[in-house]
């Protein structure tokens, strides 16, 4: 009969167990995973990655328009933003495969600042990220540079350095809107499938490399497609041009991408965090 009993679990079960799984879920949720050396090279690497790919795309796909003349005003020839999505896409992707399981693969000033907001990285290796995400922008940057410094069009482009367009009148309001709806639908993207316990996370780099490709694909005419301040931040020192860098490609995706983090954590990830094991945090 005790035998029987001992197999039996649910009716062997005191008051005293359950508070003690309670508190070990409670435990684990609260834990902030520490990072170390081996991610803060990885996020330095993939961001350089990432922002290299992207630029030397945009640099030989992206035409600057033809000035205006006494006779004829500017011309903006058509530039396939097709193209230069699927790249955001397929870089991210592989990227995201290959370095998430060591640094969380945040790549993007936004994605950071977002998720140390909701708990899923400490302030001070958040802090290390974001420096170590603009110096690999600045890399990636220096490198498209130094392969396509004898390229006109290159130059042109300020070496992939993202602008607001005269589609949006050079509005610095408008470009906000852009560029922090892309990135709030990338947190989103990131919280819904890297962060959330019930997510399949087999699917994290295709989903968030897609919904990245996505929004350029959307974007890109209006804003350049950045929706992230490391990816702005670096062809803008390389080139010197700082087209509404505070406003339109600093402050409003880190807004975006903490809209997103606090709406979908408070409402989609905490209501269901006391499960058996709580919820681990990643990323």
């Amino acid at each position: 009969m005790e035998a029987s009993d001992a197999m039996e679990p649910e009716e062997g079960r005191t008051l005293g167990d359950e508070i003690a799984e309670e508190a070990a879920a409670s435990t684990v949720a609260e834990v902030i995973p520490a990072r170390g050396p081996a991610a803060y090279v990885a996020e330095f690497i993939g961001t350089f990655a990432l922002v290299m790919f992207i630029t030397l795309a945009v640099s030989e796909f992206v035409v600057a328009p033809t000035p205006a003349s006494a006779t004829a005003p500017a011309i903006q020839p058509f530039i396939d933003w097709s193209v230069i999505g699927l790249v955001h896409t397929f870089a991210l992707f592989f990227l995201i495969q290959t370095i998430a399981v060591i640094s969380g693969a945040h790549f993007n000033p936004a994605v950071t600042v977002a998720l140390t907001a909701i708990r899923q990285i400490r302030a001070i290796d958040a802090a290390i990220y974001i420096v170590l995400q603009l110096a690999g922008g600045v890399a990636g940057a220096l490198v498209t540079k130094l392969i396509l410094n004898n390229l006109d069009n290159a130059d042109a482009v300020h070496f992939g350095a993202p602008a607001v367009s005269d589609a949006l009148d050079g509005k610095a309001g408008l470009g906000m809107l852009v560029e922090g709806i892309g990135a709030f639908f990338l947190v989103w993207a990131i919280v819904g499938v890297a962060v959330n316990p019930a997510a399949f996370r087999e699917w994290a780099g295709l989903v968030i490399g897609a919904t990245l490709g996505l929004a350029v694909f959307v974007g890109g005419a209006l804003t350049g497609g950045s929706f992230n301040p490391a990816r702005a931040f670096g062809p803008d020192l390389v080139s010197g041009e700082w087209d509404h860098f505070l406003l339109v490609y600093l402050l409003a995706p880190v807004i975006g991408g903490l809209l997103a983090a606090f709406v979908y954590f408070r409402m989609f990830v905490l209501p269901g965090k006391k499960g058996p094991l709580g919820m681990g945090p990643v990323g």
